[in-house]
């Protein structure tokens, strides 16, 4: 999970067709179960698909980085492929509450109609149906809707850039993997933080740094 993505501030890099989101999507929850890798067979059961048109779309998706892939040694999400595929699971399972909520479908109506919704890109909308539906933290289902906010723990579990320089970044900030981060406040103006690390150091960071760390909830 991207910290700044559970801040609300998910963006997706380029846009990608509704086709390979489905496809990350696929493969994130296949990796739900507690596999490190999945297989083709896997994907496209999963999907309904034949295996070759699998093996075509994870080339693809290998080209664009979003996923680890190499024949006969099963496939992996990258970082940003896991951003990707958390973004449409939170917009599939807010269009749901909201389907229940403001235009009283009935719980067992509205996968289908959130399938549609869920690749609409506009960061703005999602955001505000959020805020009109009070952050709601569960799915008419029961499921998670992924975020974060200020006052929340979560722990550092990767980061999607991994130049030098971001990595030094880290250092000088004293952010590890494993590490506890409280979100202590957000800034409304630039979307910069403060985090408090491992309940010690307070440090400030910015919304630049913060999408490109990974972190899971506490």
């Amino acid at each position: 999970m991207c910290l700044n993505f559970y801040l609300h501030l998910y963006k997706i890099f380029p846009m990608q067709s509704l086709t390979e989101e489905n496809y990350l999507k696929a493969i994130y929850k296949l990796l739900e179960n507690g596999e490190s890798v999945v297989t083709t067979n896997a994907i496209a059961f999963k999907i309904r698909t034949r295996a070759a048109s699998v093996t075509d779309m994870l080339k693809k998706l290998s080209n664009k980085k979003l996923i680890h892939y190499q024949k006969y040694q099963g496939v992996s999400l990258t970082g940003k492929g896991k951003k990707i595929a958390l973004g449409i699971i939170r917009k599939h399972r807010l269009w749901e509450h909201f389907l229940v909520d403001k235009l009283y479908f009935k719980w067992d109506e509205v996968h289908e109609i959130a399938e549609q919704l869920e690749h609409i890109h506009s960061e703005e909308l999602i955001n505000r149906i959020d805020k009109l539906l009070g952050y709601p933290k569960f799915d008419p289902h029961g499921d998670p809707i992924p975020e974060m906010r200020s006052n929340s723990n979560c722990i550092m579990t990767g980061v999607v850039d991994h130049s030098p320089a971001f990595l030094h970044y880290l250092d000088e900030a004293g952010i590890n993997l494993g590490d506890q981060l409280f979100i202590k406040q957000i800034n409304e103006y630039d979307k910069s933080m403060v985090l408090t690390i491992n309940r010690k150091k307070n440090f400030p960071i910015s919304h630049e740094a913060g999408k490109n760390i990974l972190v899971k909830k506490k």
